[in-house]
């Protein structure tokens, strides 16, 4: 990497997301902004109001192409995913790239091939891949406090979506790249993946509603982890508290990972809070997934997730929807 003391990131992407990575990346002080691009006039605006020491391109090759950029983070919807990414590995540039990886099979696998014979580093941001909660789990697998895993659960429900302050990206309602199951099933494929192996759909039921371009409203499927069976069951719709939770059911000891970065645990008694000390799941998570990928641009030792290993999410997405 050249030899600044902190690399230089370029956004492409000024949305929900963007806004969230700039908010955290600066708190955190490890990276140097150098800009960011949107195709959206409403969103530049609203970038250089939050965030007016932010330089905005006019194109996105002006930011990918300048020298202090070592890494771009791509935060555009996933259809133009790919474009951006190989704008930046032609560049000569490490990418980070918001999931899902795309929402055709044959360009994201396309994508990947071409990512990898470049030899260009690459990631996406799934933060269950350095978080605490799931680095519990993990820790009682190999410690056999978990003993043998039995099956999993993941259950999401929303009131509204797109989630009120996703309001302004009108594509999550959309069948073509939104959706709940590839936005926010995605994050949990991912950790089905680490904590039990590939997973294979063995059959799945969504329910859509009168409009043609709309995305699912509910969902059902049952996928098998070389035995372990892992069902999905999702819905939005009705009023109540949002339902944002992953259950793995273990022999000895089950975990239960809700409201994102939360954790419980079961040896058969009630369920007990676990992580009790940490002040702010949150914003832990945000440092941790952070700090993780610095790790990950400055060649030491993490686990951020490659483009592989999110083509191999995708894929089971994909999967699901196209019983649809």
């Amino acid at each position: 990497m050249p030899s600044s003391p902190k690399p230089g990131i370029a956004f492409i992407g000024l949305g929900i997301m963007g806004h969230r990575m700039l908010t955290n990346m600066i708190a955190h002080g490890g990276f140097t902004l150098v800009g960011g691009w949107d195709p959206s006039a409403a969103a530049v605006a609203k970038t250089r109001a939050a965030f007016p020491d932010l330089a905005v391109a006019e194109t996105p090759g002006a930011i990918v192409e300048d020298p202090r950029t070592h890494v771009v983070y791509i935060a555009c919807p996933p259809g133009a995913h790919k474009a951006h990414a190989l704008a930046a590995v032609g560049a000569g540039k490490a990418v980070f790239c918001e999931k899902p990886l795309g929402v055709d099979l044959v360009e994201s696998r396309d994508l990947v091939a071409q990512v990898e014979a470049a030899g260009a580093k690459n990631a996406v941001n799934f933060p269950f891949a350095e978080a605490q909660a799931v680095n519990a789990i993990l820790a009682a697998q190999k410690s056999g406090g978990l003993g043998r895993p039995v099956a999993a659960d993941v259950r999401l429900h929303f009131a509204r979506w797109p989630r009120d302050w996703q309001a302004g990206a009108a594509w999550l309602a959309e069948r073509e790249e939104g959706g709940y199951v590839r936005e926010v099933f995605s994050h949990f494929a991912y950790l089905i993946h680490r904590l039990l192996g590939p997973a294979r759909l063995v059959r799945a039921s969504l329910r859509y509603p009168a409009d043609p371009k709309a995305c699912e409203t509910h969902v059902l499927a049952l996928f098998d982890c070389a035995g372990v069976p892992v069902t999905l069951a999702g819905g939005s719709g009705g009023t109540g508290p949002d339902r944002v939770e992953f259950t793995l059911w273990g022999e000895k000891t089950s975990y239960r990972l809700w409201d994102w970065n939360r954790l419980k645990s079961s040896d058969g008694t009630a369920w007990r809070d676990e992580l009790t000390h940490i002040a702010d799941p949150r914003q832990d998570g945000y440092r941790r997934m952070l700090e993780n990928l610095l790790a990950f641009l400055e060649g030491r030792p993490n686990t951020m997730p490659s483009f592989r290993e999110a083509l191999a999410v995708q894929e089971l997405v994909e999967a699901v929807l196209a019983e649809g």
